[in-house]
């Protein structure tokens, strides 16, 4: 009963967000005229409404989702409330994929799907390479070990890409990449992704029985034939999905992956499976709300996403880790 409202106060303050940032922008309009305006195709602000400020909230909102629920079921499987989607190496790879698109100027041959595409590739690349190396492995520590190569790995051709940037045009473009941002994102943009998003849930939901056994440990995972290896493919599947869709769409975003189900781990109690959509309730709420303050505020206007999630994430993770440290003193 607590979890079922849990979620239903996180999905109302969902929605709430969603339709302040439909009502709320740059633009000098009052609620009103809004309201008015977006009922009124082929006017500026049913265009505003409708094909600028909404796309651009959904955006941050599933980009959000997609990195709260991937952390959450991450967090399970590997039972570390410290992991995130950045342990797999899946946005690291993804991000490369971008700027991979962005350096060899396929984006003027192939237009501006070619960069959301090339972070989809790399994606499923990473995704590709975890499941390989899995095989028949079910220590958790295959996956961190690989993920960690991955991500060194993909960052060193990250920082090689930037360093021969064949001008300052393409390299401003990585670096705006890498920084994160829903800005100018369409209802396009947004179907682009749609499929690997249905493909992560999909997965993740196969994980969730096998994720509440396997917090009781492995040996009794195993005893009622829940084996492990099994949860840990379709959560390295859900999550390389889900990840790649959010940096297909925004751009790398840090922290939200890690902070949303920390934040929420105490109300749910220990089930992992539980956690998995409240978290990307609160990823996504989280992410319309601070691209809101971007949008309405003018001292945040130059700053991107993934920078103020950055300033917002990194004090709460300080505090994730000094809280936990107190937890293992006790």
């Amino acid at each position: 009963m607590r979890q079922s409202l849990l979620i239903a106060l996180l999905a109302i303050l969902a929605i709430l967000g969603l339709a302040v940032s439909a009502l709320a922008g740059s633009a000098n309009l009052t609620v009103a005229e809004t309201l008015a305006g977006s009922a009124k195709p082929g006017t500026p602000i049913f265009s505003i409404v409708w094909e600028i400020r909404l796309p651009r909230a959904l955006a941050a909102f599933i980009a959000g989702g997609a990195l709260g629920g991937a952390g959450a079921a991450l967090q399970g499987l590997l039972r570390n409330p410290l992991a995130g989607p950045g342990v797999l190496g899946i946005s690291a790879v993804a991000s490369l994929g971008a700027v991979i698109v962005i350096y060899f100027g396929i984006v003027s041959a192939m237009g501006g799907f070619a960069v959301p595409v090339g972070a989809l590739i790399g994606a499923f690349a990473a995704t590709g390479i975890l499941m390989a190396a899995l095989g028949r492995q079910t220590s958790p520590v295959t996956v961190i070990l690989v993920g960690l190569g991955l991500s060194s790995f993909a960052a060193a051709l990250l920082s090689l890409a930037m360093n021969l940037a064949p001008n300052q045009g393409s390299l401003a473009d990585m670096i705006n990449w890498l920084l994160g941002s829903v800005v100018n994102r369409s209802w396009t943009d947004i179907l682009l992704i749609s499929v690997p998003v249905l493909i992560g849930i999909a997965a993740l939901a196969q994980a969730a029985p096998g994720l509440r056994v396997l917090s009781l440990g492995e040996e009794t995972a195993i005893t009622v034939g829940a084996g492990p290896g099994k949860t840990r493919v379709w959560v390295v599947l859900g999550s390389g999905a889900l990840v790649g869709a959010s940096v297909a769409l925004a751009g790398t975003i840090g922290f939200v992956g890690i902070v949303a189900p920390h934040m929420l781990r105490r109300l749910v109690g220990g089930d992992p499976a539980g956690l998995m959509l409240p978290s990307a309730l609160f990823g996504g709420t989280l992410l319309v709300f601070t691209d809101l303050l971007i949008r309405t505020v003018p001292a945040f206007a130059q700053i991107n996403l993934g920078v103020a999630v950055a300033l917002i994430g990194a004090p709460v993770f300080i505090w994730i880790a000094t809280d936990m440290a107190k937890a293992w003193k006790s």
